[in-house]
């Protein structure tokens, strides 16, 4: 796109937590000659495990290793310095479990870019520590494109993982490496709860967030189908004519991640709505430009409103 900087330095994110496997995987990675064609690598580790990079094996001689001990570390300035002493054409990170990915984000020089972005899990682990801290959890998991289950066996629930994930993104890969290194690629079926081919969706209240997060992913398999769900009015007079958003707060992890998830709505009787309205509303799907949006997306043509009381549990979940 015009005015978008070119990507100088590509970089390769590896996500997780402590004894994950994580440096144990950027070894393996560095010791493939496939992936090493004479590109000079800087690897940043953001924390320090029990495991030890060894230089000496990898198929490259031209890597650079650096240590970021501190999340206040993470400067555009400290990240273009560690680029430029060690003239990187690439750079791998090993991301500290307990930083949230947004201290990397947003300081990461434009001209860097995310290239691959690989969560490692301990299996046997996993499952306690999104009980337990399950923010940061959410935090590796929303942006990874795999999640590369380590140490697992058949004694581990595959379900109960696969179900962790897919409540955080559809869109995630999941892989199993079994202790006796057999790699199996996750191919369970993850149907919507709703009937995604019919041309008229009533959704269950319950149905909303999952709902919400595929029409925003894919918009363009629901034009022209008929919807109708219970939402939250927002009125703003900065919104177009005859045009009013409707949704949820939706949780994604936690209390304090709670937000306003809505969609454009476009309506003639919009006056007689009023902010934070509970309505069950009832339209028809369509596809296009909207100031509610920065381009395009999808609006909701309503046909049908009638005032109505909260669902049971107000807060929309994925899970």
């Amino acid at each position: 796109m015009q005015g978008m900087p070119e990507i100088r330095v590509p970089v390769y994110l590896f996500t997780g937590f402590l004894e994950a496997g994580k440096t144990r995987f950027i070894q393996q990675t560095l010791e493939d000659k496939r992936f090493n064609t004479g590109e000079r690598t800087l690897v940043i580790l953001c924390e320090e495990g029990e495991e030890e990079l060894d230089t000496a094996k990898m198929s490259s001689k031209d890597v650079t290793v650096k240590v970021i001990e501190d999340e206040s570390e993470l400067t555009e300035a400290n990240l273009n310095r560690l680029c430029d002493e060690a003239g990187a054409q690439r750079i791998l990170v090993e991301y500290n479990g307990m930083w949230q990915l947004a201290s990397l984000f947003n300081a990461m020089p434009a001209d860097f870019g995310i290239y691959q972005e690989i969560c490692i899990a301990d299996a046997s682990t996993f499952v306690n520590y999104n009980a337990n801290i399950r923010s940061l959890v959410v935090d590796k998991l929303q942006t990874a494109e795999l999640i590369v289950f380590n140490r697992y066996s058949e004694s581990i629930d595959m379900m109960e993982l696969h179900k962790i994930c897919r409540g955080v993104s559809r869109g995630i890969n999941i892989a199993y490496e079994y202790t006796d290194g057999r790699v199996q690629y996750d191919d369970i079926e993850d149907p919507l709860p709703f009937d995604v081919n019919a041309d008229k969706i009533a959704l269950e209240d319950t149905d909303f967030a999952l709902w919400y997060r595929d029409i925003m992913e894919e918009p363009k398999k629901y034009i022209g189908k008929t919807m109708t769900f219970k939402g939250i009015v927002a009125v703003d007079k900065a919104f177009p004519e005859n045009t009013f958003a409707v949704g949820r707060h939706v949780m994604t992890c936690c209390v304090e991640d709670i937000q306003y998830m809505g969609m454009a709505a476009e309506w003639k009787g919009v006056a007689t709505l009023k902010a934070r309205d509970w309505i069950k509303v009832t339209g028809t799907i369509a596809y296009e430009k909207n100031k509610l949006y920065k381009g395009k997306g999808p609006v909701l043509k309503v046909t049908d409103v009638a005032m109505t009381s909260p669902p049971k549990q107000e807060v929309a979940t994925f899970f």
